[in-house]
């Protein structure tokens, strides 16, 4: 009788527990919930572009929040400094031709003229077009005149010719943003450089190899043109002059092979900084030359992708307009980074400057006003037009600086 009283009183002991369990349940779920309502912040509300996100509240975890996208799709790279001092007297004794037959015609239109008159348009038209600035460019400055000339801005002969020295300063700058010599910015930095027959472009690549000496750089060349001999034993000479090692095939190898294998070499040599590739001149009408250029372009960025870094233009300022030519028919067939205007302290003309940069927007990266190393020169568009334009009967004080200049045109 005992057994069986105890086995009763668990039985409802346990059901008892069960009622209890079942009635509590909800209640738990509700207090779980709330308590995980109370750990878990409300979503934060949708934030303008560059907002700053709140401080988090006392006893708020702190959130990982990503940062807002920073404007534009990569960062901009800082502009180059310049690496030379300014020598303008030294590119105007260079310029020396140019300033007695250009600038001299356009000097001598402003001579013992107190009042300007439209008619002097007509005349500094002929001389621009007569020294190889080209008939867009002349219109467009002598458009540009004229405007000023209407609203009464250019009362006398200084200011029309700080108005012409504006006028060079704004092509220049305009296309020669890049300009300012090779960027030497990757080891090795492989620079290919063509251009026509007799322009230079040897000669040009052992004085770029002796600046880049100076500069402390190890320097690799390639003597790319295989169908010249001279050409070759000209690069050999140079190398043999700076300390840089030639790379050279057989007498009329492929073109192709030998600038691959200079590639190649550059790129397993740690201490190589610049490669210069020299190239056979080729007549920029002849299409299948082109397509060879082509070919070695192609051939060098399989040895290093990427590579050339700089393909430069090599131009004789002497051939005036045709080198215009020569420039619009090769930026057609390869991605030119740079021009190199060779034999410029050679002519009287010397506006050919202007119609290549406003024509071609390719920066002029190098100017030839001599024989020796140190007169190919680095291309600064101020620089250039202050030698160039600075008239001899003209005082000092009276001369504007190209930062004067550019903030009144």
């Amino acid at each position: 009788m005992t057994l069986v009283l105890i086995l009763v009183a668990v039985a409802i002991a346990v059901g008892l527990y069960f009622v209890l369990a079942k009635k509590s349940a909800p209640e738990l779920e509700e207090a779980d919930e709330t308590a995980t309502k109370k750990r878990t912040a409300p979503p934060l509300p949708p934030r303008r572009p560059g907002e700053v996100p709140p401080p988090p509240k006392p006893g708020e975890a702190l959130k990982s929040v990503p940062p807002p996208a920073a404007a534009g799709a990569a960062k901009a790279e800082p502009a180059r400094k310049r690496t030379t001092k300014r020598d303008v007297a030294g590119i105007r004794k260079g310029l020396a031709t140019a300033r007695g037959g250009f600038i001299a015609r356009l000097s001598a239109l402003f001579t013992g003229k107190k009042e300007i008159d439209p008619e002097i348009l007509e005349q500094i038209e002929e001389v621009l077009l007569t020294s190889d600035v080209g008939v867009k460019t002349t219109g467009a400055i002598i458009e540009r005149l004229r405007d000023a000339l209407s609203k009464n801005e250019l009362s006398d002969s200084d200011a029309v010719w700080n108005a012409l020295r504006a006028e060079a300063t704004r092509i220049l700058e305009g296309s020669s943003q890049d300009a300012g010599g090779l960027h030497v910015d990757k080891k090795p930095t492989v620079v290919l450089m063509v251009g026509v027959n007799g322009v230079g472009k040897t000669t040009t690549i052992g004085k770029l190899a002796t600046k880049l000496k100076a500069d402390k750089k190890n320097v690799m060349l390639a003597a790319g043109d295989t169908f010249r001999a001279a050409a070759v034993q000209q690069l050999e000479v140079w190398g043999e002059r700076t300390g840089a090692s030639v790379v050279r095939g057989k007498d009329g190898a492929d073109p192709g092979a030998v600038a691959f294998d200079a590639t190649t070499k550059a790129a397993a040599d740690a201490t190589c900084d610049v490669l210069l590739v020299d190239t056979a001149g080729r007549l920029h009408t002849k299409a299948p030359l082109m397509d060879e250029i082509k070919k070695v372009r192609k051939s060098i960025d399989k040895a290093l992708a990427g590579a050339p870094h700089e393909t430069l233009l090599v131009l004789d300022a002497t051939t005036g307009q045709n080198a215009l030519n020569q420039a619009a028919l090769f930026k057609d067939a390869l991605d030119l980074t740079g021009i190199v205007l060779t034999k410029l302290d050679g002519t009287a003309k010397g506006g050919i400057v202007l119609a290549i940069a406003d024509a071609l927007q390719i920066p002029v990266r190098y100017v030839g006003l001599g024989e020796r190393a140190e007169d190919l020169r680095e291309f600064y568009a101020d620089e250039f037009v202050e030698a160039l334009f600075t008239r001899e009967e003209a005082e000092p004080a009276a001369i504007k600086s190209p930062e004067d200049i550019r903030a009144e045109a």
